[in-house]
């Protein structure tokens, strides 16, 4: 089923509503959260959040254009779409939800090459402006 019958994850709207905290509220203490440009995944809350918003920054145009799951699954897929810089970017989110509801893993996949190179330079700059 997806959001055009009427289904919309919690994170989702959160995020098109552009209210980043109920996102991150949204996610499990202990989430882990796999990059589609860093190997190693990040673990808990506060580490992902510092990352989506970093994202939010990043990201223009931002918007999601599907959503697969139904309303008691576990798993969720939210397709987007949006710009970094001039390369256009096509992504999933994919959640997987724990029994709580909470959000225990968050992986990001995107498209093309391009696109994810442009995303992670910008990324590492919003990260180490961030830090420093």
């Amino acid at each position: 089923m997806n959001a055009e019958v009427g289904i919309v994850h919690p994170f989702r709207a959160a995020v098109e509503a552009g209210q980043i905290d109920a996102a991150i509220a949204l996610l499990a203490e202990d989430v882990v959260f796999h990059s589609p440009v860093v190997f190693a995944p990040y673990h808990g809350r506060d580490q992902v959040a510092v990352i989506l918003r970093a994202v939010v920054e990043v990201f223009e145009d931002f918007r999601y254009v599907r959503e697969i799951g139904t309303p008691d699954g576990a798993d969720h897929a939210l397709v987007f779409r949006a710009r970094v810089g001039d390369r256009e970017i096509e992504g999933i989110d994919l959640l997987h939800l724990g029994t709580d509801g909470a959000i225990e893993e968050f992986t990001v996949l995107v498209r093309p090459l391009s696109a994810a190179l442009a995303l992670a330079e910008a990324m590492k700059a919003k990260l180490a402006a961030a830090q420093g």
